[in-house]
């Protein structure tokens, strides 16, 4: 990042200013006053809305999976859920990883942002389960994610990757096919859930090569009113498919012979359901406000709540929280829903931000060298403020 060269005799050239990080989803790396500093701008309220709005619909998602067998609707907003609610995860995810290079300021922020919290978290939640539910057997493996770590995973990978898909020439068909290839090879097997990064990969790559006039284009008042009667439809369609179609094809983690489909099954899958859950996406888009909201804030702590609402979610499980039949009547099913919005939204506050932030943004400086081009900014911040101060005495 330094000059070595030295056009202006003794003094040293200039250093580039340093360049904004390249924020990821639902990464906790962007206060709002850090990211003014470095960019000069105020964050987004339309993305911080998204984020927020995504994950509440996660943590609905996680809390119905105990519930929806009793329920054909049930299943169905599950199955509506599910088709989109990652997808318009990952594709931010992307359209922020955008700037992302090997830089090392990026390459420590991928580390104590994304991997040491996989670390943490692939260690906590087996632990967690040997202690709740009484099995003391739970192994503990940092290759075979566990329940919600998978995205740190396919996060760590995708962002690494992404100076690939920025030089190649046609990266989402690159991509498309990837996730094709990757539904035909049950080999693959589980190790680091390889079958989830390649299947939602192409919703990364879409984000890499989203311009900010495509959020602009869903978010007309047309798409708007269109999404109305596509939702209505999407919902209509899933509840016919309830008993016809494998809940697992949305959870894009096997391959197709694994679902005990044919194996060209999987490639017209990942289209179909790639075209589905892009449209399904654009629509869940043009209904995210634009301005700041209650809520807005809460998009800069989503990872917290995403990470942390799965120990509730497990201990209902382990506990049998969910197995009172009252649960599994209409009203209960509204009260959970409930429940899961307000738990994850109070996961993400910034009370908890600060009691979390050891595990979620760990202060690693001792881990690191210290970047060559960062020393020279402050050699370079040091000389000016001492030409300041000398200027001033004389």
């Amino acid at each position: 990042m330094t000059n070595s060269l030295r056009p202006n005799g003794d003094r040293r050239a200039p250093l580039p200013p340093a360049q904004p990080p390249a924020d990821g989803v639902p990464s906790p790396r962007s206060p709002q006053s850090t990211q003014k500093k470095q960019s000069g701008k105020q964050r987004d309220a339309f993305f911080d809305n998204a984020k927020y709005l995504a994950i509440v619909l996660v943590a609905m998602g996680h809390a119905w999976e105990p519930l929806k067998g009793d329920s054909r609707i049930l299943e169905a907003a599950y199955q509506l859920v599910y088709a989109f609610h990652m997808p318009a995860f990952i594709l931010i995810s992307g359209y922020f990883s955008r700037s992302f290079d090997m830089r090392p300021d990026r390459l420590k922020r991928l580390i104590t942002g994304v991997a040491v919290p996989y670390i943490i978290f692939e260690t906590a939640y087996p632990l967690f389960k040997r202690v709740i539910d009484n099995d003391p057997h739970q192994e503990i493996s940092l290759l075979d994610p566990w329940y919600l770590t998978w995205f740190l995973v396919a996060l760590f990978i995708w962002r690494l990757t992404t100076p690939i898909w920025n030089l190649v020439r046609w990266p989402l068909p690159l991509a498309l096919g990837l996730a094709m290839l990757a539904t035909v090879t049950p080999e693959i097997g589980d190790d680091l859930d390889l079958q989830r990064v390649l299947q939602f990969l192409p919703f990364f790559v879409l984000g890499l090569v989203m311009k900010p006039e495509h959020f602009h284009m869903v978010r007309r008042r047309s798409v708007r009113i269109a999404s109305v009667p596509v939702f209505a439809v999407a919902l209509a369609f899933s509840w016919w498919a309830v008993p016809r179609m494998n809940t697992a094809w949305f959870y894009h983690r096997d391959a197709a012979q694994e679902l005990g489909a044919p194996w060209w099954a999987g490639p017209v899958m990942v289209l179909a359901m790639f075209g589905c859950s892009l449209v399904l996406t654009a629509c869940f888009f043009a209904w995210v406000p634009r301005r700041h909201m209650w809520f807005t804030a809460l998009g800069a702590g989503t990872l917290y709540g995403y990470l942390l609402h799965g120990f509730l979610v497990k201990a209902g499980d382990y506990q049998g929280w969910f197995e009172a039949s009252w649960l599994h009547q209409p009203s209960g099913e509204v009260l959970v829903t409930v429940l899961a919005a307000a738990v994850v939204t109070a996961l993400c506050t910034k009370p908890v931000q600060r009691v979390f932030r050891f595990a979620m943004e760990p202060k690693m400086e001792w881990a690191f060298k210290r970047d060559a081009a960062e020393l020279a900014r402050e050699r370079q911040g040091a000389e000016q403020r001492e030409r300041e101060r000398e200027k001033v005495n004389a």
